[in-house]
């Protein structure tokens, strides 16, 4: 039986985290944020073509919303430190197959000092 439900303690999202007014949220039922969502459409409509992931569970949720957005043409990037697991086995292999097949993988301050060499729209 599906324990995380909605409305359910566990499913909430932390406060530090919660959307901003007018944020755009994805409700999905199943691993991937795109199957049964209008995320892929919504992403196209403001063209874009890097999305940065992070989440949990890495070898669950992450890595199947990483395979769609590859599958939509985007490129993903696994900010390495944002993501977790239930355990350090299947974190880590899913990380090193996603570095392998679909995405970038690499810590935020990574992703930082990248944004802030790269010319705006890079």
């Amino acid at each position: 039986m599906l324990t995380l439900k909605e409305r359910a303690h566990d499913s909430a999202i932390v406060s530090q985290l919660a959307p901003e007014p007018g944020e755009f949220v994805v409700r999905k039922n199943v691993p991937s944020a795109f199957f049964g969502t209008s995320l892929a459409a919504w992403l196209a409509m403001r063209g874009v073509k890097t999305l940065v992931v992070a989440g949990a569970v890495t070898s669950g949720c992450v890595r199947a919303s990483v395979v769609d957005a590859m599958r939509y043409g985007l490129r993903p990037v696994v900010l390495s430190d944002c993501v977790g697991d239930r355990a350090l086995g299947p974190h880590d292999a899913s990380l090193f197959d996603m570095a392998q097949k679909y995405a970038a993988v690499m810590s935020s301050d990574e992703l930082l000092s990248r944004a802030r060499r790269s010319p705006a729209g890079n």
